[in-house]
């Protein structure tokens, strides 16, 4: 623990991506495989189940601390993150470990999962006995599977690809579904990643490294002049989905997801349908419900994700299927070099003459006639359109380097809604509240009088009348504002406090934000009855008045 408490705090205290870099090579250069191992796994983003629960975890720290709760509780707030303030807190230690991260997660942090919450506090409280206040922080990140340090995945991959000696796309196809928490790691999987550049580039069904598209700063219908020639560019449509590779290898199916997780056992069906696919075979494309012919809403989708059985009607009821839209292998051959167009040629060849989908390429002859169909995107329930360079490699992540995908969405439903609840952020932005509850009005209010009077009542306290007009939560949003907007907004939040919940804070409605979000659907979880996708803060509405915020029957409108 101590070799990768000093890790993280190297590359906590640093924004340089190759001071980052170096202190991973360094790490990797000295520590013993199977801790190394578990450091690259918890780095790159794998995060394995929580095993404390976090009521149990900071009970157990308030009471190790010999602090009542209020000041446990005021510190948390100060200092806004869980995991350094129980390492400040806590008085120093009175014995020592020397286990190393693997011996800590193989005897005793995942053994702990499951066991009762007196046997997790008696552990607990020996462990924080034993660590300095660094190793702590570390130890309380790691139960709670909140391990974040500023390092991204691709800098991961160039430390390893540095320290093997090998070329980084080679670090990046090993490296995918490596961080799944059903395959942990250890000094076998690392010296798989670490291997000579001849070594095999993939085993069993592990999939390729994903190419991401680029979404343009500006999105309007004359945006794809920019780009030159139609002729040069293949047009799809952007279908909204889950993200996925088929890889069949070995008479056998895998299925995974663009976040890297196995998820064949979720869909029988794609299962079934790709068997007659060739063995080393590797398709790119979308998991949509299926119904009559079209794509149905992504909540159906979601109904897949979530329950954890499967039963016949849930599988009558919502249909998947696998809409390819790549070739990346065929007959065991890596062909994600080959330019677009070949490779959409081959796919066609493999796919549809075994009765499998093909995302469809749209005609026109020019970009008028592309954003012509692009404006008919939500009625056939799609997001807009894909672009993808003609002579385009499949690259690795989100690069310009093999070519360019493009992905020409339609512009956000936009709604303008009235900040209601605060929390603080995360990170650096812990010591700022910037995670944001909205609400829109129930139905228009009749003049600025009577919204104002709905205000006063919530200022005092008093409930709403239950066929009066009223303020109804609708979303969450916490990403769109700058740095100064964030702090500027902070300031209101505070002067406006009402009542504070815990980390939340209620604050008296005086901001209007115009909100984005890519889709809307009826919902019977939320008290609102609506339920909207990837929704974020556009802009704050300075000259909004409070009345003039939206309300639900604009939302209902929305759904059609």
């Amino acid at each position: 623990m101590q070799r990768f408490a000093a890790l993280y705090a190297r590359l906590d205290d640093s924004t340089s991506t190759e001071a980052k870099v170096t202190a991973m090579v360094d790490y990797l250069a000295t520590a013993p495989l199977a801790d190394a191992a578990w450091a690259v796994y918890f780095l790159a983003g794998g995060r394995p189940h929580q095993t404390v629960p976090t009521a149990l975890l900071r009970a157990t720290a308030t009471a190790a601390a010999g602090l009542p709760d209020w000041l446990f509780d005021a510190s948390y707030r100060a200092v806004g993150d869980l995991a350094e303030t129980i390492a400040q807190v806590m008085p120093p230690p009175t014995s020592h470990s020397a286990l190393g991260l693997d011996d800590w997660m193989h005897t005793r942090l995942l053994p702990l999962r499951g066991t009762g919450a007196a046997a997790q506090a008696a552990a607990l409280r020996h462990w924080f006995d034993e660590l300095p206040p660094d190793q702590r922080f570390v130890l309380v990140k790691l139960i709670g599977g909140g391990l974040r340090v500023g390092v991204s995945r691709l800098l991961v991959q160039r430390a390893l690809a540095r320290h093997a000696g090998i070329d980084d796309k080679r670090m990046a196809q090993r490296m995918v579904g490596t961080t799944t928490a059903k395959t942990l790691p250890s000094a076998q999987s690392l010296r798989a990643l670490l291997a000579p550049d001849d070594a095999p580039a993939h085993t069993g069904g592990q999939p390729y490294p994903f190419f991401l598209a680029h979404a343009p700063e500006a999105s309007g219908t004359t945006w794809p002049e920019s780009l030159g020639p139609r002729s040069d560019w293949l047009a799809e449509w952007k279908y909204d989905g889950i993200r996925a590779q088929v890889v069949c290898r070995a008479g056998s199916v895998w299925i995974w997801s663009r976040g890297e997780e196995l998820i064949t056992e979720r869909f029988p069906e794609v299962v079934a349908a790709c068997q007659a696919l060739p063995s080393g075979t590797v398709l790119d494309g979308e998991l949509l419900v299926w119904k009559d012919g079209a794509p149905a809403s992504f909540q159906l989708l979601q109904q897949r994700i979530t329950r954890k059985t499967l039963g016949r009607k849930l599988l009558a009821d919502a249909p998947v299927a696998f809409i390819a839209y790549d070739l990346l292998e065929a007959d065991g051959v890596d062909l994600r070099t080959l330019p677009q167009h070949v490779r959409r040629a081959r796919l066609e060849a493999v796919v549809a003459c075994r009765g499998l989908a093909v995302s469809p390429l749209l005609e026109g002859d020019d970009w008028a006639a592309l954003a012509a169909q692009r404006a008919t995107s939500r009625g056939r329930g799609v997001e807009g359109l894909m672009l993808k360079h003609r002579d385009a490699a499949y690259g690795t992540g989100r690069t310009k380097r093999d070519g360019v995908w493009w992905k020409w969405k339609l512009d956000p439903y936009r709604v303008d809604g009235v900040l209601i609840y605060a929390q603080a952020g995360h990170g650096r932005r812990s010591g700022l509240y910037t995670d944001y509850t909205f609400a829109v009005w129930n139905r228009p209010p009749a003049d600025p009088a009577e919204a104002e009077a709905v205000v006063l009542a919530i200022a005092e306290g008093r409930p709403p009348q239950p066929e009066g007009l009223q303020l109804v939560a609708f979303t969450k949003a916490y990403s769109g504002l700058t740095d100064a907007e964030f702090q500027q907004v902070d300031r209101v939040i505070r002067s406006q406090t009402l009542e504070r919940f815990g980390p939340v804070r209620s604050v008296r409605p005086s901001l209007v934000f115009e909100l984005g979000f890519e889709g809307i659907q009826s919902s019977q979880r939320h008290k609102s009855g609506v339920a909207v996708r990837f929704p974020r803060m556009l802009r704050l509405r300075a000259d909004k008045p409070l009345h003039e915020a939206d309300n639900l029957l604009t939302l209902r409108a929305m759904m059609g």
